[in-house]
């Protein structure tokens, strides 16, 4: 902790480049109300790379961490082409040594044998977006061109395959349009060690989409996929959300930032350098994860003291009263905190998900032992 009594950060999000070779409908960097992308650099430079990874390195020296996860984002960060990835990643070893581990987010389009030679110089792991099967996919997930992106991105992950350690898992997004154990399967059967799915984003201003506006929709749908993922011998992988819950209910630590009270260790580097608060924030209006700080003026623990960083580390005293009296509140920690957001409260509100996260909840919990 700094003298303040902060925890450190542990996971540095580099957004390496700030463009996207498909328009997923409900992206929150572009097609969402926050749209800074427009004014910053197309790619993170070598140079804001490699004064990022001092500040990272003063903070790993400061705090006597073992170990911190750099994530490369986007965008789409293969678009900033191989050898200046190249260069990204060996400034920030050379900056921070061996307590880093990468990991990357790509849609999957445009990996090849030479990224995967790439990935497995520098030991980064590779997460893919894919939402389910083309149905489910390519509702959402088309180029600019309006055309279907899953052949590609299934081409992508077979490579990865090939690599053994490199294919780290799916992240998709809940769409209640499609059957959940269909997408389960699907998602299972191309091998990921983990599949995270992600609650589309949404605000009390700006609800999820319903059919039934009372009805726990999106909870009954990751009901189905829990009953779906423990009731197959067969499947080896981890749906981190689900796991998480069943962990949280037995007394022991999650590993998203979306559940749980545990203090969130994440922020944000731009690619002009400015450190920045989650990035999903960009879904709830323009400038809702801005701080004022960036890497070449400012250190990580000044980040930490933020009032918007202390947010996320303060537990339930953020929380809506009705949240810190329910008895779920140490699973759910209040939901997601983009989802709480409304203009009249703030970020003190239940999350928009709220009647959800209650059902699976209690769904996974009655699977439980006593």
């Amino acid at each position: 902790m700094d003298e303040s009594g902060a925890p450190p950060l542990r996971t540095f999000v580099l957004k390496v480049v700030n463009r996207c070779n498909i328009n997923c409908d409900y992206c929150y960097v572009f097609n969402g109300p926050d749209q800074s992308w427009r004014t910053i650099p197309v790619r993170m430079s070598v140079d804001v790379a490699r004064a990022a990874a001092k500040r990272i390195a003063e903070h790993v020296d400061a705090h006597r961490l073992e170990r911190v996860d750099i994530v490369l984002h986007g965008g789409e960060p293969l678009l900033a082409g191989p050898r200046h990835l190249a260069d990204v990643l060996q400034v920030v070893c050379d900056g921070v040594g061996a307590a880093v581990g990468f990991e990357l987010q790509t849609n999957g389009i445009l990996i090849n044998a030479g990224w995967l030679d790439l990935f497995e110089q520098f030991d980064v792991r590779i997460g893919v977006s894919l939402d389910g099967p083309p149905t489910a996919n390519d509702r959402h997930r088309l180029n600019h061109r309006g055309r279907a992106s899953t052949d590609a991105v299934i081409r992508g992950i077979e490579l990865l395959r090939s690599r053994p350690g490199l294919f780290a898992g799916i992240l998709a997004v809940v769409d209640l349009h499609d059957d959940p154990v269909e997408v389960h399967d699907y998602l299972a059967a191309l091998g990921p060690p983990i599949i995270d799915f992600n609650l589309p984003h949404a605000t009390h201003d700006t609800p999820p989409h319903r059919t039934a506006p009372d009805e726990p929709e999106y909870g009954r749908w990751m009901s189905r996929v829990y009953d779906a993922w423990i009731g197959a011998d067969t499947y080896t992988h981890s749906v981190r959300m689900l796991e998480d819950i069943v962990a949280l209910s037995l007394g022991a630590h999650g590993s998203v930032e979306s559940l749980g009270l545990a203090p969130a260790g994440i922020v944000v580097v731009e690619s002009d350098g400015s450190i920045e608060d989650v990035d999903t924030l960009k879904s709830v209006q323009q400038g809702a994860a801005v701080l004022g700080l960036d890497v070449f003026d400012h250190t990580f623990d000044q980040a930490v003291r933020h009032p918007a960083i202390q947010r996320r580390l303060t537990g339930a005293s953020a929380l809506a009263g009705e949240c810190r009296r329910c008895p779920l509140v140490h699973v759910c920690g209040g939901g997601y905190l983009p989802h709480r957001h409304s203009a009249a409260r703030g970020y003190r509100n239940p999350s928009v998900f709220c009647q959800d996260l209650t059902y699976l909840i209690r769904h996974i919990q009655a699977t439980l032992p006593a």
